[in-house]
């Protein structure tokens, strides 16, 4: 309807500002991520994570430093393009024991997915590890759950500043070391460290701040983010799980229905449960997940919820193993730990085990029985063929030699396939451990006594005192 004539036209906003802004309300599109504060907690299983930590920490900053000869014990040099790994040396040609390691290891983590759950994750694997440093360093200098709490609640004070700045300060200091020591594996850690004092080789310390800012951020920050939305193992662990998968579980007939009470309560009588609702189990998660609501995707099989509940059922005089390690066969049908480990021998752990054992035992073989010696045969494409001095026809070839030994090495080089065949340049070559040489390799025949067109030859390379010896196959080009 038009106003009526002399009133003023009213103008109704399309976004009404509310009459007290203070109690404005902001709808988000999404949930905030709220901050897990993890509780301390002593039991069978924090220790075994630390013991992890001492391990792991112990072998991955320890390796680097120790030495084989004369070179570090296990360096992958990209540069020289050589894998050292104790006493053995691999080259870009050795590729194939690079897959059969990563498909060992992947079907490793299947088995014990399939026996045991994500013991990986709980124990061993490095966001796990970093993040339980990183808590721990927090846990020193902030103080307890409550305590830190309290303070990122609180006013900026003196003691808040100082604090962060500790915690920062050794955050930085681990997440540098640990940056520092992976590429170490891929760049001499001596030179690395003589390089980067004097400010030297720029991609060296890009990686080593990467790396360092990458475990920074993953440990100090996202934490159980990686865990729950990076990492895709939690995504897919579940097509590993079945029944009779050993994973952390909480028992519902036993503990539900749950409720807080005194110790003195006849709770059997009241009809309650062995959970006394504590919330404990949910304190101590890494992730921040309740156990009790079932298997969930988020579980690490960290065990910690398990050391909470055991320390409460003692407490309370309860039997433990109200959340415990178990099946779900084995809680639905109240196994006995024999029963459950009867049903270990299932036959997806079979198979998993067997073509893990074949493949475990090829490649141990296949090492066993390796040639010390890589040979490589390259044509000169300048000069397929040619007639030389003496009524000779000369094929000429490129020949790189590898020796994969820690020690120097004599080759000798010989000829066969063709009748007359000869080697025309020098047939002795001395390589130094560990090092490639190209040589070049002139071949004569007599000119007439084959027929034109590709004919198959055999380089032999002989080491001298030693069985090690490879033939490599390439072709003679007769012109017509």
């Amino acid at each position: 309807m038009k106003p009526a004539e002399g009133q003023p036209r009213k103008v109704i906003p399309i976004n009404p500002a509310p009459a007290d802004s203070s109690q404005t309300e902001v709808i988000s599109l999404y949930e905030a991520q709220k901050k897990i504060y993890p509780r301390s907690i002593s039991g069978l299983f924090a220790r075994w994570r630390w013991v992890m930590v001492f391990v792991t920490q112990l072998v991955f900053y320890g390796l680097p430093w120790f030495e084989w000869g004369q070179r570090q014990m296990v360096l992958f040099d990209l540069g020289a393009r050589r894998f050292y790994i104790f006493g053995l040396v691999l080259y870009p040609q050795d590729f194939i024991y690079l897959t059969g390691l990563l498909i060992i290891s992947a079907l490793s983590l299947f088995l014990f997915t399939a026996v045991a759950g994500r013991l990986w994750c709980g124990f061993t694997c490095p966001q796990t590890v970093y993040t339980e440093i990183f808590m721990w360093i927090e846990h020193k200098i902030e103080g307890d759950r409550s305590a830190r709490m309290r303070l990122d609640n609180g006013v900026w004070t003196f003691e808040k500043i100082w604090k962060k700045a500790l915690k920062q300060l050794v955050w930085v200091a681990v997440a540098f070391w640990t940056g520092f020591t992976f590429v170490g594996y891929f760049v001499p850690i001596r030179e690395l460290g003589s390089e980067l004092l004097a400010l030297q080789g720029t991609w060296q310390i890009f990686w080593v701040f990467f790396y360092g800012f990458a475990t920074y951020g993953n440990a100090g920050y996202l934490r159980e983010q990686v865990c729950k939305y990076m990492c895709p193992y939690a995504r897919f662990q579940s097509a590993m799980f079945d029944k009779d998968t050993l994973i952390v579980t909480y028992d519902p007939e036993r503990g539900e229905p749950r409720g807080p009470r005194v110790k003195s309560l006849d709770y059997k009588a009241k009809g309650m449960g062995d959970c006394i609702d504590c919330t404990l189990c949910v304190q101590v998660c890494p992730t921040g997940i309740d156990i009790r609501n079932g298997l969930q995707y988020e579980c690490i099989g960290c065990g910690l919820c398990v050391d909470a509940c055991d320390t409460v059922m003692d407490k309370m005089k309860y039997p433990r193993g109200l959340i415990r390690f178990s099946t779900q066969n084995g809680v639905k049908n109240h196994w006995t730990q024999s029963q459950m480990l009867r049903r270990v021998l299932r036959p997806r752990v079979l198979i998993y085990t067997a073509v893990l054992v074949a493949l475990c035992v090829g490649m141990l073989a296949s090492l066993v029985v390796r040639a010390p010696l890589k040979v490589d045969v390259v044509r000169d494409r300048a000069a397929l063929s040619r007639i030389v001095a003496g009524g000779k026809l000369e094929n000429v070839y490129r020949l790189q030699i590898m020796n994969a030994t820690e020690g120097p090495q004599r080759y000798v080089i010989s000829v066969r396939g063709l009748d007359g065949l000869e080697v025309a340049s020098d047939s002795v070559v001395d390589i130094g451990p560990a090092e490639a040489r190209w040589v070049a390799v002139r071949l004569q025949i007599p000119y007439g006594s084959a027929a034109p067109g590709s004919h198959v030859v055999y380089f032999d390379v002989q080491a001298q005192g030693d069985k090690a010896q490879v033939a490599e196959k390439s072709v003679f080009l007769v012109p017509r």
